[in-house]
């Protein structure tokens, strides 16, 4: 079978059998991190009520986790990965090199409209960045508005940036405010890096 449908049969069936608490939980928490909670906190508001106010009953609760399936579905549907719901990007500073010793990974990470690429490794970071624009240039990629060079380690469900000595302080606070105002997005296209 499919990884692809292996995964979406196992999230399925997660969905079904998991806690239906923790379901509108976690639907909730990635919903509020997006434009589109304000169309769905009625929906969630309700739901939340029928639990509380029939707790003990199996039927509320399978009537409850069904309509949070179907809710799930319909925003895979749109194209929104539930499965960012539990990641965060955080961002700590400048570090140097010494920071490798911590478990610090190099990464260049270029944007573009509505678009990232990256590219991480153990050369510097310049010959990162010149390897990474030559293959965007190679197939025809967007053109890249902000350049960042970057430290990064992954920390449980955090995705940790440090600014490196090629970024400028000017351009590191740009992608915090970039990166709060878009985690999502950027959790999504840096979901490989490792």
């Amino acid at each position: 079978m499919p990884r692809a449908r292996a995964s979406s049969i196992e999230n399925t069936f997660a969905e079904h059998f998991g806690d239906v608490w923790k379901l509108l939980s976690e639907t909730t928490a990635f919903l509020a991190r997006t434009d589109a909670f304000g169309q769905y906190e009625a929906q969630l508001r309700a739901l939340r009520a029928s639990l509380q106010s029939s707790s003990r009953s199996d039927e509320v609760a399978r009537a409850v986790r069904t309509e949070i399936v179907d809710l799930r579905k319909a925003l895979r549907l749109q194209g929104y990965d539930l499965s960012l719901a539990s990641q965060r990007l955080r961002f700590e500073g400048f570090r140097n090199d010494a920071c490798m010793r911590e478990g610090f990974k190099r990464l260049v990470l270029f944007l573009a409209e509505g678009d990232a690429y990256w590219l991480s490794g153990e050369d510097n970071h310049i010959a990162l960045s010149e390897f990474l624009e030559a293959r965007i240039e190679a197939s025809g990629g967007k053109r890249i508005r902000e350049r960042h060079y970057l430290w990064f380690q992954r920390r449980g469900g955090e995705l940790v940036f440090s600014g490196s000595d090629t970024e400028s302080a000017e351009d590191f606070q740009r992608l915090v405010k970039i990166g709060e105002a878009n985690e999502l997005f950027l959790l999504g296209k840096l979901r490989k890096l490792s």
